[in-house]
């Protein structure tokens, strides 16, 4: 029994961070009708409600395409697309107005749910909508007009602002709007990106039929920079069209300087949680920039070092060190981020005189021990140890002997610390001393 709620208190512990980072923050989620017609977004709409409740500023773009074919399918109307964007004619766009008409009505119904004994119980999401989508034609596409079918010209950012800073949730359909009064259709990952784009979005979620990318061996891959999710587009290994449509998108919008997108599986319960607030989340996320750095410590680093060090502190693997302590020290420390979240540490201790240095403080996240994480921090330790012209490196362990054996260092006496390491080396502890040249 009591396994269960230590689980709940290590997650919420994890899921503290991003809960503070997100507060304030502009996330744009985009999904297919598909998401509505199959019943899952009363599910949604609770996780929404929970990001709403937490501060975040929503913006929601939906398609339509399951809706549009329906209404085409009952007029007896044959759809036609060029290049997987649909043609749409007078007699479809009637369709078009129709379905997303009907769609955004049952949307904000479904919103503004406030069921006792749900997630939803009391909920005050206020629902707003408006002309904020400036279209164009997109012209003729291999020989073919594609007619009343359209592209954004210009989103009404400031419009949307107003609207996010009144507390109120924007929900956007997959129709622009031209100055002469015209009506265009819209792919919904055009709107979504530029959306992104003109409101400096954080996050851009694509819910989608897939978990994500895959890599060549069939592997999620939980994390890509634009550069790489570019070059597996130049390459075609992406996979269904689904995901090789929203892997443009996203990429498309990182390079807009929206600072992460995301694509995750409609078909998960809680997928839009479990992305956000885990470490490793359920999808593929693309960043501008690779989320691991590994940098020199400064003092705003002291509370993220203390709270990942304490653990080992607690078991007797590290010896304790009070905050005064590690505020003083805090130069001598390098950190591993992760996406905003320190995830590992090492410091360096010069012993001029003797031309050494001491390994200490080597402190990784249990979720990132098997990802080299020790690794990084070790070769930057050494890097930095060679830089001041140190000729040897030894550190003090009682626990991880055979890691620093397996990384170079050899086991050592007393006696081959320096003389003013020697004089506080602490008997009781018997800790092991391992020297490796550096």
């Amino acid at each position: 029994m009591t396994s269960s709620p230590e689980r709940f208190v290590d997650w919420f512990r994890a899921a503290a961070p991003y809960i503070y980072a997100f507060r304030g923050r502009t996330f744009v989620v985009a999904f297919g009708g598909e998401v509505v017609a199959d019943g899952k977004f009363v599910a949604l709409t609770h996780d929404l409600n929970l990001l709403a409740s937490l501060g975040v500023r929503l913006v929601l773009v939906h398609g339509a395409r399951p809706q549009i074919e329906a209404q085409l399918k009952s007029r007896a109307i044959r759809p036609r697309y060029v290049r997987g964007t649909r043609v749409t004619d007078e007699a479809a766009m009637q369709c078009v107005k129709q379905a997303n008409g009907q769609l955004r009505v049952e949307i904000e119904a479904l919103l503004s749910m406030g069921l006792p004994h749900s997630p939803m119980a009391n909920a005050t999401i206020r629902v707003a909508g408006g002309n904020f989508v400036v279209a164009r034609p997109r012209g003729v596409v291999d020989g073919v007009d594609m007619q009343f079918t359209g592209e954004v010209r210009r989103i009404h950012a400031d419009a949307m602002r107003q609207r996010l800073d009144a507390g109120e949730l924007v929900l956007v359909s997959p129709l622009g709007y031209s100055p002469t009064g015209e009506i265009f259709n819209l792919t919904l990952e055009d709107v979504a990106v530029e959306t992104a784009i003109a409101l400096g979005a954080d996050k851009l979620v694509f819910l989608i039929d897939a978990a994500g990318v895959a890599d060549d061996r069939g592997n999620l891959m939980h994390e890509l920079t634009v550069s790489q999710a570019q070059s597996r587009l130049t390459e075609g290994d992406v996979g269904a069209r689904d995901v090789q449509v929203h892997l443009r998108a996203a990429t498309r919008a990182c390079r807009g300087r929206v600072a992460r997108a995301h694509l995750i599986s409609r078909h998960v319960d809680g997928a839009l949680l479990l992305e956000l607030f885990t470490h490793e989340g359920v999808g593929s996320m693309v960043s501008q920039d690779p989320l691991e750095q590994l940098r020199p410590a400064g003092i705003d680093d002291v509370g993220s070092v203390l709270q990942l060090i304490e653990p080992l502190e607690a078991d007797g693997t590290l010896v304790k060190r009070s905050r005064e302590l590690l505020e003083i020290e805090i130069g001598r420390f390098f950190v591993l981020e992760h996406d905003r979240m320190i995830v590992g540490c090492a410091a360096l201790y010069p012993f001029s005189d003797e031309g050494a240095g001491e390994l200490a403080c080597l402190a990784v996240h249990p979720e990132y021990r098997n990802a080299g994480a020790g690794e990084r921090l070790l070769r930057r330790v050494e890097s930095e140890a060679r830089r001041l012209g140190m000729t040897r490196l030894f550190v003090l362990t009682t626990r991880a002997t055979h890691w620093f054996i397996e990384h170079g260092f050899t086991e050592s006496t007393v006696d081959a610390l320096p003389a003013s390491k020697q004089a506080l080396y602490n008997f009781q502890r018997r800790s092991k001393v391992l020297v490796k040249s550096s």
